[in-house]
């Protein structure tokens, strides 16, 4: 029986001993963090980051308590958020203010609150890459406060013709980029402060798949290709944008990529936020290892035949590209698995698996959620577990009546 197997009974023993042990039997989805691994993995960020600040992801997290959490652990600095209606609350809300918006925003009636809020505009930074973004802030704008903005660049590989990586930013050539950083700079109402590099290419896909060793060399090697060519570029496109402003942050990375941004000098910062947590799509890196730490538990609600265990729910698919790892992942008890003919459903799941002829009805069977953040949006609690204690039930933003 091997090391990896006997952790992971040792898990299902202590996650349904912690539900148990609550006063009242909370509803499913019941969603745990486990707070040992979760520190253990902001230790390993920060140590990766090698003495760059690391800024939480929240997309990545999207439990308030949680980006508190890490923020307190020495190395981190700042939020990347993903909406300005989102970052606007975050800073309300005393969680930071030093906000970054990864992506551009279009919302009007949230650049109306920014530019009506000094103090939010003084804490929050916008992202843009296109002049149409100032256009509409101006249109929006509620006052004449300054605001801070970032220019947003591709971070692709460019090989062979093609592009390879998040179709993000139409910015890639250092003349654009200098172009558009001049226009930002001389846009009345605006400051030029900051610039981001993600290279999801490199930060979000699995590289050491035991099954597919062939397509796993692969992507090393495109991967170090790709941080050979934008070490190039991030290196031109620094020394070019010296010439018209003095930036206070350059972003770059994401948990898979850690190490290799921190090393490039360009970058001031590294984001990441879903190695916090470890979602199924982050178990396959060779660069590193860490530990999931964030659960959701169904219960079984019937059994079709003795060698299968339905349980209640379990559908909780990912984003991106269709495929079986956006599926949630049966976790714990170890050795059950999704049918291929009906995987993970809106109302119901079957599981085999030698562990499913064990399980009785109301049983809980404990899942791993493909991505990072996603599983939050599901559930409006969620159980912090120390040890073998829950020690505290906080909201998600969806417990907050948030939707962003």
């Amino acid at each position: 029986m091997s090391e990896h197997f006997v952790d992971r009974n040792r898990l299902w023993s202590r996650l349904d001993a912690a539900v148990a042990a609550l006063p009242e039997a909370p509803p499913t989805p019941i969603a745990v963090v486990d707070l040992d691994a979760f520190d253990d993995n902001a230790a390993d960020l920060v140590r990766r980051a090698a003495g760059k600040p690391v800024r939480v992801a929240s997309k990545s997290i999207r439990v308030p308590a949680l980006i508190s959490r890490a923020l307190a652990h020495d190395g981190f600095a700042g939020v990347l958020s993903y909406t300005l209606a989102e970052a606007l609350w975050l800073h309300e809300s005393g969680v930071s203010d030093d906000i970054v918006v990864a992506y551009p925003t279009v919302d009007t009636a949230a650049l109306r609150r920014l530019t009506s809020s000094p103090a939010a505009a003084t804490a929050i930074t916008l992202m843009v890459d296109d002049p149409a973004h100032l256009a509409l802030l101006d249109a929006a704008r509620a006052s004449d406060v300054e605001v801070r903005v970032a220019l947003d660049l591709d971070a692709g590989l460019r090989l062979g013709g093609q592009h390879i990586g998040p179709k993000r930013s139409p910015l890639f050539d250092t003349a654009d980029v200098v172009a558009f950083a001049r226009r930002v700079h001389e846009h009345a109402g605006t400051r030029l402060v900051g610039v981001m590099t993600y290279e999801g290419q490199v930060a979000g896909v699995q590289d050491d798949v035991p099954d597919q060793r062939t397509k796993s060399l692969l992507v090393r090697r495109l991967k170090q290709a790709s941080m050979a060519q934008l070490a190039v570029r991030r290196r031109e496109i620094s020394d070019a944008l010296a010439d018209v402003t003095e930036l206070e942050f350059w972003n770059g990375g994401g948990s898979g990529s850690v190490e290799a941004t921190a090393a490039d000098g360009a970058v001031t910062e590294i984001a990441a936020g879903s190695g916090l947590l470890v979602p199924g799509i982050f178990d396959h890196y060779a660069s590193f290892d860490p530990r999931p730490a964030a659960y959701f538990g169904l219960r079984v609600s019937r059994k079709s035949s003795p060698t299968i265990a339905t349980v209640h729910g379990g559908g909780l698919i990912a984003s991106g590209p269709t495929g079986e790892d956006r599926s949630p992942v049966p976790w714990a008890p170890p050795g059950l698995h999704l049918t291929g003919l009906e995987g993970a459903g809106e109302v119901q799941t079957p599981l085999t698996g030698h562990p499913a002829a064990l399980l009785k009805i109301g049983d809980l069977v404990w899942f791993r959620h493909a991505k990072s953040g996603e599983l939050f949006e599901h559930v409006r609690d969620v159980h912090l577990l120390a040890g073998e204690t829950v020690t505290e039930v906080v909201p998600s933003y969806r417990g907050c009546g948030l939707a962003f």
